[in-house]
């Protein structure tokens, strides 16, 4: 699956990865119950930042913080600021288990990318599955569209997708350049602060339901879900080819939406389970295809 050495190990981590990121977007979505989005996604990922500090701080001669400092901002904006902030945000307008459906729509835009900026492979058999993916998407946005009437859920749904694939590409463009762990111990430290900041001004800071509820679920998204989540997914996306991990976490949502269907009582739509039949087979076609010119090549 990747340039690692040792293929069981990325799997396992990618097993793990997937494990992390289904279960949390019901938790999330239940947490964001007590506190506004903003603040919700920024003390999450300011707290994993930290985590994160002081487990690196041994590398700091690694940080380059003078020489590398434009960088580790324009990631934080991608990958934390509007990934993070769009996507806290937009659980608010849409059921947790469609709105993960929708940024995982992510992919698909993560494939076209890579193969325009990191000269990935586009062939037939891809662009055909990254079309039927396309569709997949739209079935999906109908059921919010229609069931839900949040048009700004799903716009918001595709933006965090839009901004998520670009920051991956943009990291991993940078991964020879750039130590990956720092990357992401100062786009979550830049990224968690600023949304801190943004939300302390525009949101009320009085609408904080500090309860159980919600310390739990900002230890698991300040433990798993953001610190370990973030360094296992760009040390895969850095060590393989982008758009087939990518394509990989295409069963995040499936996770999500069972997880959501059985704890918060979501519906699952004809629509929607149509539209994840062929979201899924669309990152079957490309992660296929990948297989099929890796056993060429060899």
């Amino acid at each position: 699956m990747t340039e690692s050495k040792n293929p069981l190990v990325s799997y396992l981590l990618l097993a793990l990865l997937i494990i992390i990121w289904g279960v949390s977007w019901p938790i999330y979505k239940h947490g964001v119950n007590f506190m506004p989005p903003l603040l919700f996604a920024g003390i999450r990922s300011f707290i994993a930042g930290i985590i994160l500090l002081t487990l690196a701080w041994k590398m700091r001669h690694l940080l380059k913080f003078k020489e590398h400092w434009k960088f580790y901002v324009i990631s934080a904006i991608l990958n934390n600021i509007l990934y993070l902030g769009l996507q806290t945000v937009g659980m608010v307008y849409l059921p947790g288990g469609l709105f993960s459906v929708l940024v995982y729509f992510q992919p698909v835009i993560l494939g076209i990318l890579s193969w325009w900026l990191l000269n990935e492979d586009m062939t037939v058999t891809k662009i055909f599955g990254l079309v039927l993916g396309f569709i997949g998407i739209v079935l999906v946005s109908i059921d919010g569209l229609i069931i839900h009437l949040s048009a700004i859920g799903v716009a918001l749904a595709l933006a965090t997708a839009l901004s998520w694939a670009s920051g991956v590409v943009f990291v991993k463009k940078l991964k020879s350049r750039v130590d990956f762990y720092w990357m992401v111990v100062m786009q979550l430290i830049l990224g968690g602060g600023s949304l801190l900041v943004l939300g302390y001004f525009l949101e009320n800071i009085n609408a904080i339901v500090w309860n159980i509820d919600l310390i739990s679920t900002i230890i698991w998204g300040g433990t798993a879900g953001m610190a370990a989540g973030q360094v296992i997914y760009f040390k895969l996306m850095n060590e393989g080819e982008a758009s087939k991990v990518g394509s990989y976490t295409f069963l995040v949502p499936i996770i999500s939406v069972v997880v959501s269907a059985i704890f918060l009582n979501e519906a699952i739509t004809k629509n929607l389970f149509i539209g994840m039949i062929l979201v899924g087979s669309s990152i079957y076609l490309v992660n296929k295809q990948i297989e099929k010119t890796k056993t060429l090549e060899e």
